[in-house]
């Protein structure tokens, strides 16, 4: 049974919306690049775990502060007589192991992720031992990708490889006992300890005179030529992603409230961002069937209904 489930992280969001409208750095490109993959690799493992027998509780995305450290948990997983913290890597390629240090086949280093797993685990036992549970923690990193690779790895190392994993499932399902009361309790506390911010969040700087105006297709993030309200929906030229004129509307509404929190919703910030919607009634319009209008006259703006 899943308690929590995965959302799409904050930086990752926002590195979606403004990759379209701004040329952003190579350092931030290949940010954007790993958090989308590690994204992928955590849904993909959110699918394998849907297998499970369901006898089990599982949190995923949980993020947990003890003592000013603050440490992300992929996913967590109690069940009857232990809990498992797993920490989910979709690497794609050959990497090698040399003592404690981690590189690619290219010899680049990269951090050992076996540390940050032990850290993680250290954390979470003092988070638990805190609501008063003293249940064993088993650790695992979890490496998603089939085209992953690593050679001199080290014996006994709590790994799970994409190949392992049906074997894997197989046992925690021999196992599995049905969980309690107890059990419940222990993952709603853990819920109600869960940061919905990062700390850690590493944003671009950017501005909304520098960010290209208009309406971006879902599928290919090209920018639409074209809205004719009177058709009902919207074709991208690009990729040919055919989309209903509500939805790419209001999808376009929430990439400005999400990048700018701080401006208020109205006909002409809308028309505005949207670009290709010649008339502000069309704007005014779906503003008015979508959301609810505040204030009077040029002074409305509109929230959420």
């Amino acid at each position: 049974m899943t308690m929590k489930f995965r959302c799409e992280p904050a930086e990752l969001k926002l590195m979606r919306y403004l990759s379209p409208r701004m040329k952003l750095s190579d350092k931030d490109i290949n940010q954007y690049e790993n958090l989308e993959k590690g994204f992928q690799g955590e849904l993909q493992f959110d699918d394998w775990q849907r297998e499970l027998s369901g006898k089990c509780l599982i949190l995923n995305d949980l993020m947990l502060e003890s003592q000013n450290t603050v440490i992300q948990i992929d996913s967590l997983l109690i069940s009857y007589d232990k809990i498992y913290l797993f920490e989910v890597k979709n690497y794609e390629g050959d990497f090698y192991v040399d003592g404690d240090r981690w590189f690619t086949i290219a010899r680049k280093e990269i951090q050992n992720p076996l540390l940050q797993l032990k850290r993680t685990e250290t954390v979470l036992r003092k988070i638990l031992q805190e609501l008063g549970c003293s249940s064993p923690i088993e650790s695992y990193l979890i490496f998603i990708n089939p085209e992953f690779q690593l050679f001199q790895a080290p014996l006994n190392a709590p790994m799970i490889f994409s190949s392992q994993l049906n074997r894997f499932k197989n046992k925690l399902n021999r196992n599995s006992i049905k969980n309690n009361d107890r059990h419940h309790r222990l993952a709603e506390r853990l819920l109600a300890l869960h940061l919905k911010e990062s700390p850690y969040l590493r944003l671009p700087q950017y501005s909304y005179e520098q960010l290209q105006k208009g309406m971006v297709c879902s599928s290919c993030s090209h920018f639409f030529s074209d809205f004719n309200t009177m058709k009902k929906e919207v074709v991208c030229d690009k990729c040919g992603f055919i989309e209903s004129v509500r939805h790419a509307f209001l999808r376009s509404v929430e990439e400005f409230r999400f990048l700018f929190p701080e401006r208020k919703i109205t006909t002409s910030a809308i028309h505005e961002w949207c670009k290709i919607i010649k008339s502000k009634k069309v704007v005014w319009n779906l503003l008015s069937k979508n959301f609810k209008a505040m204030g009077q006259f040029r002074s409305t703006y509109y929230v959420e209904k």
